[in-house]
């Protein structure tokens, strides 16, 4: 809770208006504390399911996430910014308002890597590859985002977080798009 308070500081004091993104916040937040062990009665695997179906929440989720994304990228726009303008011929800030923020836009590995610190969760991103196959079968990749560990200033530090630190989550990269994958 202390790394999305943290992003909606960071959301403020980038001149953004609290009420264009409290509502994504709020039912993440809500959800989140829903499934959280020490909460009164957390919901199982199935209702949370049931409740991300629903279209306003996960779209609301989705928000979050890209608002979260957004934040970090301009937040450390020095850090960023040759990855950006790499990509497009814009400004970070153009780059966040046209290709981070709204629903539909294709998500990236400069979007994973600034969900990723942002939230100080790692990630490991699974995706198929034909390319490292002389036969062109498919094989299974990975790549893991491990949070860098930032100064206050918001330039990445010079000591990066530990790599032996385990993703948490798992998502399944398709070109421009993550799928979330569940152990079995």
């Amino acid at each position: 809770m202390v790394k999305i308070e943290e992003c909606k500081k960071t959301l403020l004091s980038l001149g953004y208006i609290e009420f264009t993104f409290e509502d994504f916040f709020s039912i993440f937040i809500e959800l989140l504390e829903s499934v959280l062990q020490g909460h009164e009665t957390p919901i199982g695997p199935e209702e949370l399911l049931e409740r991300t179906r629903d279209p306003q929440v996960s779209d609301y989720v989705v928000m979050f996430f890209r608002f979260v994304t957004s934040g970090e990228i301009q937040r450390r726009s020095d850090f960023f910014e040759p990855f950006i303008s790499g990509l497009t011929n814009s400004t970070v800030v153009q780059f966040c308002k046209a290709s981070v923020e709204p629903m539909g836009e294709e998500s990236d590995h400069v979007h994973i890597i600034a969900l990723s610190d942002a939230l100080g969760v790692p990630i490991r991103v699974m995706y198929l590859d034909r390319s490292s196959c002389d036969t062109g079968n498919l094989s299974v990749n990975h790549h893991d985002f491990i949070p860098s560990a930032n100064d206050s200033e918001g330039d990445a530090a010079t000591t990066p977080a530990p790599a032996t630190e385990k993703p948490y989550i798992t998502l399944l990269y398709r070109p421009g798009h993550y799928d979330i994958l569940y152990p079995k």
